[in-house]
Formats: C-alpha cells, sequence, structure tokens
C-alpha cells in the first residue's frame, strides 16, 4: 500500500516537474519574442531619430528651421504610429504566450484527473 502510494506521489511530482519546465520555456520563449520586437522597434527609432538630428544640425537660418520642421512633426507621427504598432505586437505575442500556458495546463489538469480516476478505479475493483 505504501509502495503504491509512493509510486503515484512520484509520478505526480514528476509530471509537475515536467509542467514546470515546459511552462518555463513557453515563459522564455514569449520573454525573447518581446525583447525581439522592443530592440526591432527601439533601433529603429534611434536611427530614424539620429539621421533628423543630423540634419537639424545643419540648420543655419530660420527658413532652414521652418524648412525641417515638418520632417520633425512627420517623426513625432511615425514613432507615434510604430509605437502602436509595437504595442499591438507585444499583445499579441502576450495572448499567444497566454494560450500556451492554458493548453499546457489544461492537458496537466487532464492527465492528473485521469490519473486519480485510475487509482479510483484500482482501489474500487480490489
Amino acid at each position: 500500500m505504501y509502495e503504491q502510494a509512493s509510486n503515484q506521489f512520484l509520478a505526480l511530482s514528476k509530471q509537475a516537474a515536467e509542467t514546470f519546465i515546459k511552462a518555463n520555456a513557453i515563459a522564455v520563449e514569449g520573454f525573447e519574442k518581446l525583447i525581439d520586437i522592443q530592440l526591432k522597434t527601439i533601433e529603429d527609432r534611434v536611427k530614424v531619430a539620429t539621421d533628423l538630428m543630423g540634419q537639424a544640425g545643419e540648420v543655419k537660418d530660420f527658413d532652414a528651421a521652418r524648412a525641417s520642421f515638418p520632417k520633425s512633426v512627420n517623426l513625432v507621427k511615425d514613432s507615434a504610429e510604430k509605437f502602436y504598432a509595437t504595442s499591438q505586437e507585444v499583445t499579441s505575442v502576450l495572448v499567444k504566450t497566454g494560450e500556451a500556458y492554458g493548453q499546457l495546463f489544461k492537458g496537466t489538469v487532464e492527465a492528473a484527473n485521469d490519473s486519480v480516476v485510475k487509482a479510483t478505479k484500482a482501489a474500487k475493483a480490489r
């Protein structure tokens, strides 16, 4: 009897450890995707801002400043649009990660439920 309980405990512990390892892998994969999205966005925005600053450094008079003003307004507009698009991408990654967690834990709960049902049936059969 003790051996059967010990074996069940070991099986459930093994299943829990495997589930935690899979959950960790899902988290790391989601984190990598988020970092990649953020780094690409930052790289793009820094490049555009640097180009604009280079052009602004060449301004020598009021007419040149007036000519560069639409470019800076366009930069702000593009940055806002890029921020919105990036936030949508991040949300998509977070939703997919959450769905993967849901599927993982759903499978775990079903497997644990099946093992309890089997153990109950085996106990009743005795």
